[in-house]
Order: structure tokens, then sequence, then C-alpha cells
């Protein structure tokens, strides 16, 4: 098939075929942007792959010594090697957004798997400048870039597969969707197909609560979405009992009328008894705790008398994120460690819940530091992890029990029996989910 390909020679000589070494790089790209934008919404998959593959990837297995490197590589190979990684992630993005867009897909593995090629690799017969070259896409290949590409071919029903962190695609395809650094396709895509995992999740739970419950429906239709078993239900009931006048929605709202207008000081005083309240006081709890109130007291002490704002509210309380999970978005936090070395992973989930409940502005920033805090742990073996892995399922579950488009009731369908020890018997309560319908769309 005849397309109106980016020719080497012909249509953009400007972009591709001059000798000079001063060519304007960021117009040359933008061509490349446009030739793409305009190729994706006109031809098939197949004939897409064929032009990316004609312009990046085709020619470096040339044998012929040159001094000129072959093709789209001329513009980037004196000193440009992360602008041509750039072009290569923003055309990637342009191509996955839009088949995404046009349920086209399945597709994205094979864009991902042309850079995993035979002749891509460096041969003692390639001329030196096909050497740079192999070189350069090679490092691509080995880069948290390409890592970040191939979260976009892992299908929801594998991410279960393989190393533990893949069951937490939705986290780090948040942490890209906030890079600036990132092209603005690359954000968009994350963002999407994050919204997508997390949707998906919040439905097959719901559908897994409604099964599992039910002596006449099969349970293997829909498959328990955690992987915390017969745990997650009693996890589910325990959370939607903390419903009522002392809900942790109904604390938040009334946390928020009565801190306007205090000041920091005032402010940074209250949130600690807010978080803390109702919280198990156990002697760890309340040693950790004594440790949280030292750190925020001493944040921003020049600000200490003034009145808080919005935007010191939002830092205030990213703040108080940054505590409970990571401080430098690259090691867990000291109070973190703290936690979940002693198996508090639900308080540490509550304590968040209830900082989002009061400030949903911070939302995006918690999953960002979680999605820092599965890097980090990622190193390491799951049975190394099963600590950090239990605080992620607790908090998947949680957060999608208060999700906005998901109902939770419980609903008492025995009398308790009497017990000694008057704990609450939630094997007389059924919870009940459903999915709320957004009218609007």
């Amino acid at each position: 098939m005849t397309t109106n390909r980016l020719s080497i020679s012909q249509e953009n000589p400007y972009c591709v075929t001059s000798n000079s070494r001063q060519l304007d790089v960021q117009t040359a790209q933008e061509e490349v942007y446009s030739f793409f934008v305009k190729i994706v919404n006109k031809l098939s998959p197949e004939d897409v792959l064929r032009e990316f593959k004609g312009l990046f990837i085709d020619g470096l297995d040339s044998e012929y010594s040159d001094s000129i490197p072959p093709g789209i590589y001329r513009i980037f190979v004196d000193d440009n090697e992360q602008e041509l990684y750039n072009t290569l992630k923003r055309c990637c993005y342009i191509i996955i957004n839009n088949w995404k867009t046009n349920r086209k897909d399945k597709y994205t593995q094979e864009l991902i798997n042309l850079f995993i090629n035979e002749n891509l690799k460096v041969k003692d017969s390639n001329p030196p400048v096909i050497k740079t070259c192999k070189i350069l896409l090679e490092k691509f290949v080995n880069s948290k870039d390409y890592k970040d590409l191939k979260l976009f071919a892992t299908k929801y029903e594998e991410s279960s597969k393989g190393h533990w962190a893949n069951r937490y695609t939705s986290y780090l395809l948040i942490d890209q969707s906030v890079n600036n650094n990132n092209p603005k396709e690359q954000q968009e895509a994350a963002r999407r197909l994050s919204k997508q995992i997390k949707d998906k999740f919040k439905f097959e739970l719901a559908m897994y609560i409604a099964r599992s419950q039910s002596a006449v429906s099969s349970t293997t239709r829909y498959k328990n979405p955690s992987i915390l078993g017969d745990q997650a239900l009693r996890l589910i009931k325990a959370i939607v009992l903390k419903k009522g006048v002392f809900s942790h929605d109904n604390i938040a709202h009334i946390f928020i009328k009565q801190t306007e207008n205090q000041t920091l000081k005032e402010f940074k005083i209250n949130l600690e008894k807010y978080l803390f309240f109702s919280v198990e006081k156990q002697e760890l709890v309340e040693t950790w705790r004594r440790h949280f109130a030292d750190r925020l007291s001493l944040w921003k002490t020049d600000y200490n008398q003034e009145v808080i704002s919005k935007e010191l509210f939002l830092r205030t309380c990213n703040r108080v994120i940054d505590y409970l999970t990571t401080e430098n978005a690259k090691e867990p936090s000291q109070l973190f460690i703290l936690l979940i070395n002693q198996g508090h992973a639900l308080t540490l989930v509550i304590i968040l819940l209830k900082m989002i409940l009061i400030c949903k502005n911070s939302r995006r920033h918690l999953e960002t530091r979680i999605a820092h805090l599965i890097r980090y742990y990622e190193r390491y073996s799951e049975d190394e992890c099963k600590g950090v892995i239990n605080f992620i399922e607790i908090f998947n579950i949680t957060f999608a029990i208060y999700a906005e488009n998901v109902e939770y009731n419980l609903i008492k369908i025995e009398e308790e029996k009497q017990s000694s020890n008057q704990q609450l018997n939630l094997d007389s309560y059924r919870v009940f989910s459903q999915i709320k319908v957004d009218r609007q769309k």
C-alpha cells in the first residue's frame, strides 16, 4: 500500500536529508509529530506500524560503511540523545492515545515490540555510525522511559502475573500522568489507563462481594480482585460498619468546619487530634503519634501565626502525606516503616483516608507517593515485601469502598450471638454494593 510517508529523501528533506549539523531539532520534531497525528487517523494500525518502523528502525541493519547516520538519526546523533528519546516517546504516545480512543489498543504490544529486534543488536560488522545509532536505541530500551511505555501493553488480566509490582500498575501510571517532564500525550494516556484499571477493580470487587455472599450464585465468574482472600470480605464489613454519626465522612466534615480561619499552628494541633481520633491506643501507635506530632509542629513554623489559606491547607495536607509515606520520593519515611513493620497497615490506611476526606485535592499526590514506594520496594521479592503489599491491598479496598461511584451498605441478617468478649460478630452482617450510574454522561 502506498501512503503519504514521511520520506527520508522526498517529502521532508528539511527534516532528515540536510547534511548540516545545525538543523532545527524542534522544527524537525514537530514535523514528525504532525505526520503521525495525520496518519494514525487515516491508516490502519498495520500501516502505522510500518511507517513507524520505516522512520525509526529500518536502515539500522545496513552493512555499508557510511559516515552519515541513516534517516532521522542524522538529527540526533550529535549531542541530541535525549531529544531522540523524547521524539520516540511522544510518537509512541500519539499512536497509543489514538488507538485507545478507537479501541485498537491491542496493537500497542506490537508497537513496543518493534524495539526488540535481532537486527537492532550491535554487530562487529556494523559500520561505526550504525553502531552508534543502535547503541542509542539499546539505551532507550533499557531506560525508565521504555519501562513506562511497556505498562500500556499490560492487560489488566495479566497484571497479576510476573513481578508483584505489576498488580499496582494504576499507581505507576498516575506517577507518569503528573510528571510534567513527560509529553502531554503520555500524561493523558497514563490518566486514562489508570482510571480504567481502577474502575475495573472497583467493579470486580463489588461483583465479587455480591457473588461471594450468595448461596445460589457462582463465584467463578467474578474473582476476588485483591489477594487478601476471604479476609477481604471481613475487612470490607469492618470498614462499612463505620457509618452513621461517627463515620469518617461526618467527622471530616465537622473538622473542616471547626478549623476554618484558624492559624497554621492551631490547625496543625487539631489535625493531629483529628487523624488519631478513634485510633486504637496501643503503646506503639502512641509512640508513633508523638513522633508524627513533633515532625508536624516543626514544619513551616514561620507561618504559624498566619490564618490558613486554601493553598497552605493543601500544602499542609500534602506534607502530612509525605510524612506518612515518603518524604523524598525515593525511600519510605520512618513513620511508614515503623507502622508497616509492626503490622499496623490498616491504621495507616485509615489515617490516609481521613486526610483525603478533608482534602480531596491531595488524592493524586497520595497515589503518586504510593507509586514511589512501589518503585522503591520492587527491587525486593514478594516474600520480603509482605507488609507493604498488605498495606497496598488494604488501601485499594478501603478507597474503593469510599469511591464516588460505588455505594456499600451493611445489613444485619441474623441476631448476633452473645459473646463473652463483646466483640462484634461480622458473620451476622451482609454487605450490599451498588454501582452508581452517572446520568450526565
